[in-house]
């Protein structure tokens, strides 16, 4: 949920389910209404919520980092951000074909599968090296997001060694400027997971 959303769905909540009480729990807070409907909310980051029970301090803990980045792979495309708070400073998406599957069998199988797999190393390796230009100096944290296994080859990279990788995770599509723009402001979002007691 958009952080600029969150006090006004805290008011909405308790207008809906009752009275709502707060309280903190393995470093998110939760709510609890007097219909039985709850809450549990997190912020972004990473961060531990350990602040006052109140959904304003929530609010409070939730702001972006002075120097943060995102990093989204997918196989034969990349999205790269370096942000400062919620100001977008460099920024870089690119794309590298990688040879789809076959159904071709026996030696013309395994030339596929060689030439897919040098051709995903190779963009792996073209996205590590944009990472570092744009992350490599990064006193903060980065969200990453797309394909876990296509992150990981990038993240392989030792000059991304000190990088400190944080929750969540961003589920997205081949990594395009819009794509890589909407996972800027997700990268952002409380996240809330909500039971209503009706539906208990």
């Amino acid at each position: 949920m958009p952080l600029g959303r969150w006090l006004r769905w805290c008011e909405n909540f308790e207008r809906g389910h009752g009275r709502t009480g707060y309280d903190i729990l393995d470093g998110a807070l939760t709510g609890r209404a007097d219909d039985g409907s709850s809450f549990t909310a997190r912020p972004p980051f990473g961060v531990a919520f350990d602040g006052a029970a109140r959904p304003a301090a929530l609010a409070e803990a939730s702001g972006p980092p002075d120097d943060w980045g995102v990093l989204l792979v997918r196989k034969g495309g990349f999205a790269i951000a370096r942000l400062s708070g919620s100001t977008l400073g460099e920024s870089k998406t690119g794309r590298r074909h990688v040879q789809g599957r076959t159904k071709a069998g026996g030696q013309s199988q395994q030339r596929f599968a060689r030439r897919r797999d040098n051709q995903a190393r190779q963009a792996y390796e073209a996205a590590a090296d944009h990472a570092v230009r744009i992350l490599g100096t990064l006193a903060g944290v980065v969200v990453t997001g797309g394909d876990r296994t296509a992150v990981e080859e990038v993240l392989a990279d030792r000059r991304l060694a000190r990088l400190r990788v944080v929750e969540p995770w961003l589920s997205v599509p081949d990594p395009r400027r819009g794509v890589l723009e909407q996972a800027i402001l997700d990268a952002q979002a409380v996240r809330v997971d909500v039971c209503n007691a009706a539906e208990r």
